[in-house]
This record gives C-alpha cells, sequence and structure tokens, in this order.
C-alpha cells in the first residue's frame, strides 16, 4: 500500500507530485518510461529509483547504490554526507548516475537496465567540495563534458559551475577544468549549485538553481559553446505563491514533445517534496516554466496514456523477514541485523551498543521517509529479548527525535517506554567528546505484562507528532507533543530499531509486524 496519488483523477494533478522528502530529483525519458533519482546522503541502499509512465504516478523499483564508499567512512550515521545531487542520464544504452561526495569527489555507477546490476561506484574526479555533477553527450560533436558546483563548507568556493571534458566513457576526466559559470559577477545571484546540462535548438543549456533551498529560484543559462560565455535568465521562482524556493530539478520531453519540469520545495521536517511543472519554450528561444514563471498548484496532466494512481509504498508486512524497498538504514548495514525467517514479521536483532542513549548515532536504525501531509503510523511489537536493558520501538529521527516502544527492566519484566532527545548542536563541546546528553523521558514508563504492544504515532499539521500505544487495556495517549525536526539536510525520518546495552552474548530480538501509514481524513 501506499499513501494517495497526486493524480486527481479527472485529467488534472496536484502537486506536489512526490509528497515526501525525495532531495534534489533528476529524471529522464526512456521509450515510454520516466525515471527519477534522488539524493540518500548517508543512508543505505542509496540512489533511490522510481519509475513513472505519465510523471505523476510513481512507483519505487530499487535502489542504484547497495553500500557507500568508502565504506569505512559510513560505518555510523553521517546525514549530511554521502550522496548530494545525482544526475541521471542514459547514454550508449546504458542508464548513468553521477553524483558529488563532497567529502571525497565525484563518482558514477552504470547499469544496463534501470534495475540493474549496477556497477560499483568509480571516482570520476577527486576533491573536497566538489557536488552537484552532471555530464553531458553531445551527439552533434561526438564530445563528452562534465559540469559540477562547489560546496563552501569543504573548498571555500561556492556560487560558480565548473566544466571540464570528460572521456567519452564516463571513467575520467580530460582537463583540470575551467569556470563556466560565475555567479558573483551575476548581481544579486548567489548560492548557484544543482546543475543539470542539456542540448537544444543549437545550444548548450545549463539549468541551475540559486538562492538557498528555502527561498531560491531556478535558472536557465545558455551557450553556442560548452564553456561558455553564458547568458542567464530566471525561469521559475516563488511569486505570489506559497511554494517557497522552487528550484533545483531537471527537464524532461515526453514522445509526443510536451516539455516539463521536475524541482523540489524546502519543507522543513517533511524535506523536499517533488514538484511538476508544465514547460515551454517562448519566442525569445527561452524556457517558460510554470504559469509564465510561477510554481502551479493544480494542472493538466501531461499528454500521455492514462495510467493507475500510484505512489511509493510505505505499508509493510515484512514477509519472511524482508523488509521493502521504501526503508533504508542509517550506515552502511552489517549482517545480522535483521533476520530472515518462515512467517511474516520484521525481526531486528537488539543489537550491543554504547549509544543506546542516542538513536542519531545507531548505524541499525530501518528508516522510511516520513509523508508531507497528515497521517498516522501503526506497527505491532513483539519484545523478544529477555535482557535487562534491550530496547526497541519506533521513532520519529531528526536533530531531535521522539521514541516509543518496550524495554526489559532490571528484573526482565517488559516496560511501556516513551522517550525524546533534544535536538544536540553540532560541534557543542558535549557532541565533539562524543558524549550527548541523550534522551529523557516523556512518559511515565507502564507495564507491558505480555512483552506485546501496539504504537501509532499520529503526525498533525506542521509534522506535530502524537504518540499513543495499547499494551491491553486499549489505546492510550502518551506525552506531550513531539514537533518532528529536519536532520541536517534530510528530512524527519520513521525509524524501526532494537539495541541492547554493551555486554558479551546474543541479547535477543524485537520482531515488528503490520507497519501502516494511513492518511487522515
Amino acid at each position: 500500500m501506499a499513501l494517495p496519488s497526486a493524480d486527481l483523477g479527472d485529467g488534472t494533478y496536484r502537486n506536489p507530485v512526490l509528497d515526501a522528502d525525495w532531495s534534489d530529483p533528476d529524471l529522464l525519458r526512456v521509450g515510454d518510461d520516466f525515471y527519477l533519482t534522488a539524493s540518500s546522503f548517508g543512508r543505505a541502499p542509496g540512489l533511490p529509483l522510481l519509475h513513472s509512465r505519465d510523471l505523476v504516478n510513481w512507483t519505487l523499483v530499487g535502489h542504484a547504490l547497495q553500500r557507500l564508499e568508502p565504506a569505512r567512512e559510513f560505518r555510523n550515521p553521517r546525514p549530511d554526507c554521502g550522496v548530494w545531487a545525482p544526475a541521471l542520464r542514459h547514454h550508449d544504452d546504458r542508464f548513468w548516475i553521477f553524483w558529488g561526495d563532497p567529502d571525497h569527489g565525484i563518482f558514477q555507477v552504470n547499469a544496463p537496465q534501470i534495475r540493474g546490476p549496477w556497477t560499483r561506484p568509480h571516482l570520476v574526479k577527486e576533491g573536497r567540495g566538489l557536488i552537484d555533477p552532471c555530464p553531458l553527450w553531445d551527439e552533434e560533436s561526438g564530445e563528452a563534458y562534465l559540469v559540477h558546483a562547489w560546496a563552501r563548507s569543504r573548498s571555500g568556493v561556492r556560487n560558480r559551475l565548473t566544466g571540464h571534458r570528460m572521456r567519452p566513457d564516463g571513467t575520467g576526466l580530460l582537463d583540470e577544468g575551467k569556470v563556466i559559470v560565475d555567479a558573483d559577477l551575476i548581481p544579486g545571484w548567489f548560492t548557484l549549485e544543482g546543475p543539470k546540462a542539456y542540448r537544444h535548438d543549437g545550444w548548450f543549456w545549463i539549468f541551475a538553481p540559486a538562492g538557498g533551498v528555502g527561498t531560491g529560484w531556478q535558472g536557465a543559462f545558455r551557450s553556442r559553446g560548452f564553456f561558455g560565455p553564458y547568458e542567464e535568465r530566471v525561469v521559475l521562482e516563488q511569486g505570489d505563491t506559497p511554494v517557497n524556493g522552487p528550484h533545483q530539478g531537471g527537464w524532461v520531453r515526453t514522445a509526443a514533445g510536451e516539455d516539463w519540469f521536475a524541482h523540489f520545495q524546502q519543507r522543513g521536517p517533511y524535506g523536499r517534496v517533488v514538484h511538476l511543472q508544465p514547460m515551454r519554450w517562448g519566442e525569445d528561444g527561452w524556457p517558460v516554466l510554470g504559469d509564465r514563471g510561477t510554481p502551479v498548484a493544480v494542472h493538466r496532466k501531461p499528454d500521455l496514456p492514462c495510467q493507475p494512481p500510484s505512489a511509493p509504498a510505505t505499508d509493510d508486512d515484512f514477509p519472511g523477514g524482508r523488509f521493502g524497498r521504501q526503508w533504508q538504514w542509517t550506515a552502511n548495514p552489517q549482517d545480522g541485523w535483521a533476520t530472515q525467517h518462515s512467517g511474516d514479521g520484521l525481526r531486528l536483532t537488539c543489537v550491543r551498543t554504547a549509544d543506546a542513549h542516542d538513536l542519531r548515532r545507531l548505524p541499525h536504525v530501518l528508516t522510511q521517509r516520513m509523508p508531507g501531509a497528515a497521517a498516522t503510523v501503526q506497527v505491532d511489537l513483539c519484545l523478544d529479548s529477555e535482557e535487562p536493558g534491550a530496547r526497541a520501538g519506533i521513532a520519529v529521527l531528526g536533530d531531535a527525535f521522539g521514541w516509543i516502544g518496550l524495554q526489559r527492566g532490571p528484573d526482565g519484566s517488559a516496560l511501556l517506554v516513551h522517550r525524546f532527545a533534544e535536538t544536540a548542536a553540532v560541534g557543542a563541546p558535549a557532541v565533539r567528546s562524543g558524549r550527548c546528553e541523550g534522551e529523557r523521558d516523556a512518559a511515565p514508563a507502564r507495564p507491558a505484562p505480555e512483552g506485546r504492544a501496539r504504537l501509532w504515532i499520529e503526525i498533525g499539521a506542521g509534522a506535530r507528532c502524537r504518540f499513543s500505544y495499547d499494551v491491553g487495556g486499549g489505546r492510550q495517549p502518551s506525552g506531550q507533543v513531539f514537533a518532528a525536526t529536519p536532520w541536517r539536510w534530510v528530512g524527519a525520518l520513521f525509524g524501526l530499531f532494537a539495541l541492547a546495552p554493551s555486554g558479551a552474548g546474543h541479547a535477543g530480538a524485537a520482531t515488528f509486524t503490520r507497519f501502516r501509514v494511513t492518511p487522515t481524513p
């Protein structure tokens, strides 16, 4: 099951078409199929792959990156690192994805089919601060190029785009690079990033956002030569709409010749949701996006065959102990965290850890995106461990977190517990030393005699979450409302976890069943 589609059923759609954190989207068409990928930062598997036949109804079909590399760097959560702003292309009968890791450089993977098999990551250009790469294979000249942006946090450079000649096989670059757009020379422009390169009507085009993720705009640049000089124009901005900072995405053309542009909108704890804008080419040769340059809320669907309503899956019965594609670990996974078995239900090992007090530090939290609309999440939990201090539950995970679940007391009894932790300031002495203040009780512990509980999280306006439980006496509310927060560049996540305090020996497991996300009417 999934949350409702953006398809209104009357030949129109509403934005956002992907109402969850599908950050920094890029898309393309191959035949009658459309594909989209997005940033996945430090979660694994990474590089999600979505499919659609009409640009409105999407399903998640897999991931291109099973483990992040260098693997040693992603043994623990790094929510603001890893895969930034990928570019998805199809060339020489292969799918290609390029992305920037701000700490290591520009990588690519490729595959003969969207479902793989995908190659291991190949480092195209090593260096810090190299982000948002996009390749361009010029069919007119046979040349290959690559453009990328810069992260000031790692390089001290921003607001400019660098271009390279690239080997046609995508394995490396042929020059040291040249700044092809310096937005410091464009009055009023700042934080230029996220370039996507195209050829159209005899021009080299670069679609690139500026102005910051929450407040910016979408720019278009054109030149007769890849290395410039480029002229620029703002082609999409907020205007009088409620869509703040509409920018950073990709252009796609249907087989019938219609043009569309997908981009994100930053929505705080919900992350970066994806909008679809109509696009046309004006008489002066420049693209016109949305409603004469501002975002549309409801619009006619693309002129494509009608498709059944669909959206990326959320619900899961965990058949055989396997979890669906919508789930990602908070770091590279290890064997034994989740075990397969003959029935239904997710069986998570109670991993022993010295960081039991702070879910933000745990690599073995299994997460999925929080929906951008009001909804209720429900899951059943059985704590099979008898280890004192062992615990398992469901969390809303961000810079702050809250969770509800079960824990074994010192005498082995099962308790219903509800805890939270405030935002940990990055760079604070306690964080630098590895000692976070950790979690606090959000409500008194209560007996759970059978070691079972049904748990709920209701997400209301502004991502304000209310927790409740049933341990045999009916549904009961727990604690105060918890305001979800983003996790650096990532929207808030739902997380399932099981853990135990440090020690020796196997600490048992917990089983989760019937995970459901139901939209609130």
